[in-house]
């Protein structure tokens, strides 16, 4: 069987329909011998363009093993459903498991913000002239 990392994006209004849409896909996986390996649902983010004037879709990324058939399967599933905006499947060489970069991201800003740190880094010294004084006096115009 092949591995394929497959993400698509489901239009905003039917975002509480995801877990649904993820069980139906699992089991349709599973029951022709595939296995899902990472299933990471990404939320509600802003698109790049709009698509069929919508703005906004919610994410979700799947790292498959699957033969051809339950492949198509899947496809067929992704373009009779309206919900599903966009698809994407790229063949990968092996089962990827860990953590997206994505969401990576995400779990070190939301570790961030229980710190107080916030999204900003901390701030550099302030720079000083060579005399040491901060500023330099302004110049007297010379009377020539």
């Amino acid at each position: 069987m092949r591995h394929y990392e497959i993400v698509f994006l489901v239009h905003p209004s039917q975002s509480e329909q995801v877990p649904a849409m993820l069980d139906r896909y699992r089991i349709n996986l599973e029951a022709r011998g595939g296995q899902i390996h990472r299933l990471e649902d990404w939320g509600r983010r802003q698109l790049a363009y709009p698509i069929n004037k919508v703005h906004k879709a919610h994410y979700v990324l799947m790292n498959v093993e699957c033969d051809a058939e339950a492949l198509a399967e899947l496809e067929s599933a992704f373009r009779f459903n309206d919900a599903v905006l966009r698809n994407m499947i790229i063949k990968r060489d092996c089962a990827v498991t860990e953590p997206s970069p994505l969401l990576k991201s995400e779990d070190e800003r939301d570790g961030s913000d229980e710190e107080g740190g916030g999204q900003r880094g901390e701030r550099r010294p302030r720079r000083s002239d060579d005399s040491g004084e901060g500023r330099s006096a302004p110049r007297e115009a010379s009377a020539e």
